[in-house]
């Protein structure tokens, strides 16, 4: 199962969470094919379009029925799946009980769903699906676009961005490892109530409060309230290498990676010898498939701080590398 269709915590706080989440994405087969085929459209495709549904830190009951709808659709139970999206008349509901009914009406329900909602990107992302699955590559890419856009501060836009640019397989947003400690209050709370906590924390003004939050937005994939905050910090801590780190990985996208490396790569003068920096540019560029120079700044991490949890993370990541046969 895609790692992403769990509901989301905030517990990714911790450095090694981060490094298992790379780890267990090293390869997402659904984003291996290729969406630049020739020809606008050619042959539907077999099977059913692949459903993705985001609830954030949602744990309410619908939440929770969508999520294990979306499980057992995924699963290739079409029908279990119908009768608990058709107890819910959210758009995520609408999505899924369309997708459910796919080799019937399931095509031309969807695209009834995204004419009525132009401005989701839920919808239009899961309308790119319906026309790539369908054939019409040219639609999808036209769909994805437009979700991407809309969706510039949420999961469906990060996902739309996964699909336009299908050769960089590992699927999100990169990790950002920063080391701190989670703040006194928040383990044992719900995810909502942790990302409250760290919300307000922030509002305070201290940097590492901002990097915390902005690190929890990260990694719920809100991008751009996430970069707010971590640019935010590095303003309060200009000499802090993990803050300055943690801006420049913050304006990564796929659609322009250039925006983080130009930040990121300036800092190896800036702070010489901080495995932060070395080990951030490891993952970047193994999130634009750069995997022999990727290894290269892993190793280096490891050889400024052998200690720090850079150098453990650098070194779980060459191993996963070296068990899945990337060269």
């Amino acid at each position: 199962m895609d790692p992403r269709l769990r509901v989301r915590a905030i517990v990714a706080l911790a450095a090694a969470v981060a490094v298992a989440a790379v780890v267990g994405i090293t390869v997402w087969q659904t984003h291996g094919e290729r969406t630049s085929v020739p020809g606008a459209v050619i042959a539907p495709r077999a099977g059913s379009p692949r459903l993705w549904l985001d609830f954030g830190v949602r744990r309410d009951a619908q939440s929770r029925a969508l999520a294990r709808a979306q499980a057992l659709y995924n699963e290739g139970k079409a029908t279990q799946a119908a009768a608990i999206f058709a107890r819910y008349h959210s758009l995520a509901a609408q999505v899924g009980l369309a997708f459910t009914s796919w080799r019937t009406d399931g095509f031309a329900t969807i695209k009834k769903l995204a004419a009525d909602n132009l401005a989701s990107p839920l919808v239009q992302l899961h309308l790119g699906w319906a026309d790539f699955w369908a054939g019409r590559n040219a639609d999808a890419v036209a769909a994805w676009e437009k979700a991407a856009q809309l969706g510039r501060d949420s999961p469906y836009g990060v996902d739309a961005l996964d699909a336009l640019h299908p050769t960089l397989k590992i699927p999100g947003l990169p990790p950002i490892v920063t080391g701190l400690a989670a703040p006194k209050g928040l383990v044992g709370r719900t995810p909502a109530a942790q990302l409250a906590l760290l919300k307000a924390q922030a509002s305070g003004g201290s940097a590492d409060a901002k990097l915390r939050y902005g690190v929890a937005l990260w990694n719920l994939e809100r991008p751009v309230s996430a970069e707010r905050q971590l640019a935010a910090a590095a303003k309060l801590a200009p000499n802090d290498p993990v803050a300055r780190v943690a801006a420049a990985v913050g304006r990564f996208t796929k659609a322009n990676p250039a925006a983080a490396f130009g930040k990121l790569g300036p800092l190896t003068a800036a702070f010489p010898s901080a495995p932060v920096v070395e080990f951030h540019l490891g993952l970047l560029l193994l999130w634009i498939a750069e995997v022999k120079k990727a290894k290269t700044h892993l190793h280096a991490a490891i050889a400024d701080g052998p200690q720090t949890v850079y150098a453990k993370n650098a070194r779980v990541l060459l191993a996963s590398l070296a068990n899945n046969g990337t060269k």
